[in-house]
């Protein structure tokens, strides 16, 4: 049983038959809209070279509330939660339905899925065992290699409860638990530093997090990384072949293309796939999918922030440009239906298109072959930070893992390599899709407009040809 009574808004804050009544006025003769309850608490600890850096504790809760017609949405949010704060709230948002003349949309279907546990992560352990924790993983990666000269790791755990009303009396509720665990290391040898670092985690408990068989694995995967950087020779320069590897480099594929494939960027013709459905865009054999269904990953919602129930939306089909992820606004201003994938970041922020989990679907080819066919060209293992153009797909990513490969063999690692490109461009140019596909251990962060939701991504080892890469090598 949870510590911490559960959020209750219509229980022990405002009346449901008077919030409803609210609801509609502000709405009468808009097209859609929504009041949106929430409650979030959020702890995250920081252990750094040997001591407990910091550890924070945060908790918010509040309401929007939010009235469309056409084009324009009229929101108001509060973090006071009670019938005068609501009616002050519907009086602003109501000023962007006008003369209203608007039919509202048809509600989202009801669902009963549930993709995760509703259990509070903060009931796992105690604030001591915590740090203990940290404390293990410090002393632990110390003593494995005399080379480690800092270590950092940090644990975090938020539990998000969310209540949505719509106008019509629909209503529906969840509590979405988010936990991670990240290591970073820093090794030096004969006077070379490098890092590396891993972490991961999900819609669980922290229980998995800080069991010892599962932090030894983190701490020595970015131990293996650091290690590996401290042999990195200078990434070449140049237009060249790259295979891709499974699992977490799906960031340059969520980042160059999964942005443009959002509703509103394509509606207002802003991204380079507008106007392009159902013609190819993507080399035979591409499948792009975003699935937000999945048990237990960072990106999944059994329900979208707008109440409608997430979903596996497919967006490229065997390289064919099939579907875009949707709102409820966007869906309404183009004629098809919500796909599940309005989001915000809190009750402060109105919902958008967003990306939940966004995959390449595995092919046929054999890693291993894919690699052996690679004649001159770089394997990239770890991406790090990127910038991206959503209208014209160009990015630009940093490896944190790559590796020169000559001939089929995988040679020395590479440091400071980037890859230059665009999203259309290199879909185009896929020529070998692994049987691999595996999902990122549970890390991402999205950003859009000032908003920051979770997200995961996924890919099988791919090779694409012709990115320019990025080096210093001379």
């Amino acid at each position: 049983m949870s510590q911490t009574p559960r959020f209750r808004p219509f229980e022990t804050d405002i009346d449901p038959e008077r919030t409803l009544d609210t609801l509609r006025e502000a709405t009468a003769g808009a097209d859609d809209g929504e009041l949106y309850l929430e409650r979030r608490r959020s702890e995250g600890l920081v252990f750094d070279d040997g001591r407990l850096k910091s550890a924070s504790y945060d908790a918010a809760e509040g309401f929007g509330l939010r009235a469309v017609r056409g084009e324009t949405a009229g929101y108001a949010h509060s973090t006071e939660i009670s019938e005068a704060a609501l009616k002050r709230a519907a009086e602003t948002a109501r000023l962007a339905v006008g003369a209203g003349g608007g039919v509202m949309a048809p509600p989202p279907q009801a669902t009963n899925q549930r993709l995760y546990t509703d259990h509070d992560p903060f009931d796992d352990a105690a604030f001591p065992v915590k740090v203990e924790t940290l404390r293990e993983i410090d002393a632990y990666l110390r003593g494995k290699d005399a080379r480690v000269v800092q270590v950092s790791a940090t644990l975090a755990a938020s539990m998000h409860e969310i209540e949505i009303l719509r106008p019509e009396g629909g209503r529906v509720a969840e509590a979405r638990p988010m936990v991670r665990l990240g290591v970073s290391v820093i090794v030096e040898e004969n006077g070379r530093r490098e890092s590396g670092g891993y972490g991961g985690g999900g819609r669980h408990g922290l229980a998995a997090l800080m069991e010892a068989g599962h932090w030894k694995a983190v701490a020595d995967e970015a131990l293996r990384i650091a290690t590996v950087n401290l042999r990195a020779e200078p990434a070449p320069a140049g237009v060249m072949d790259v295979v891709l590897g499974p699992g977490w480099p799906g960031i340059l594929l969520h980042e160059a293309v999964g942005h443009g494939l959002e509703g509103d960027f394509n509606r207002k013709e802003t991204s380079a796939f507008a106007g392009l459905m159902g013609t190819r865009v993507a080399a035979p054999g591409v499948t792009v999918v975003d699935d937000g269904t999945i048990p237990d990953r960072r990106g999944s919602i059994s329900f979208d922030d707008e109440g409608t129930p997430s979903r596996r939306n497919v967006l490229i089909e065997d390289g064919i440009l099939v579907g875009f992820m949707q709102d409820r606004q966007n869906a309404r201003l183009m004629g098809v239906a919500p796909t599940g994938n309005g989001r915000r970041q809190s009750f402060a922020h109105i919902p958008m298109p967003r990306m939940t989990n966004t995959i390449m679907l595995g092919g046929r080819d054999d890693p291993a072959d894919i690699l052996a066919s690679l004649k001159d060209g770089i394997y990239a293992v770890g991406f790090g930070g990127g910038q991206v153009d959503i209208t014209n797909g160009k990015f630009v990513f940093s490896c944190t893992e790559a590796y020169r490969v000559k001939d089929g063999r995988v040679g020395a690692p590479v440091k400071g390599a980037t890859l230059i490109g665009d999203g259309a461009t290199a879909l185009k140019h896929v020529r070998a899709i692994g049987d691999d596909m595996a999902l990122d251990p549970g890390i991402g962060n999205c950003g859009k407009n000032g908003q920051w939701v979770p997200v995961g991504v996924g890919q099988p080892t791919l090779l694409i040809g012709g990115l320019t890469v990025g080096g210093s090598a001379t």
